[in-house]
């Protein structure tokens, strides 16, 4: 079960056909024992929205449950919030470069482009979590 990014978490809400689960996202070297004094480590407490029909939602608010995703939805997120962006704004950049404008208006056009492409994912929202799920198990 490699294929797997598993979360404990506890529930924090119940709306019509959304569960929403906290969950303490931790980096690899959180549980080390000089954590503390190192600074490198960190961790945050997340929501998470988990969908699931109301006729088979049994789960209690308070309960502790485990979050799962695929390591294919978490790397669908990662491209399309991280990898996509940066393309995109390189290729502006580059563009605006080579139409022989200065650095700052290329480095302006490269974070502006960032503007419609988040919004863009907004108004997609509801079809990408399509694709992006997390499952509860208890």
């Amino acid at each position: 079960m490699g294929s797997v990014i598993r979360h404990a978490g506890i529930i924090e809400r119940i709306d019509e056909g959304c569960v929403k689960v906290r969950i303490l996202q931790t980096s690899a070297c959180a549980s080390c024992k000089v954590a503390e004094r190192c600074g490198a480590s960190e961790s945050k407490e997340k929501i998470v929205d988990v969908r699931c029909d109301t006729s088979s939602c049994h789960w209690a608010v308070g309960q502790p449950v485990t979050v799962t995703t695929s390591n294919g939805s978490a790397r669908m997120a990662l491209v399309l919030c991280f990898g996509l962006p940066l393309l995109i704004m390189m290729v502006v950049l580059v563009v605006v470069l080579w139409m022989n404008y200065d650095e700052g208006t290329a480095a302006l056009a490269s974070l502006l482009v960032l503007v419609p492409y988040y919004l863009i994912l907004w108004v997609l929202q509801d079809r990408i979590s399509k694709g992006i799920s997390f499952k509860i198990w208890s």
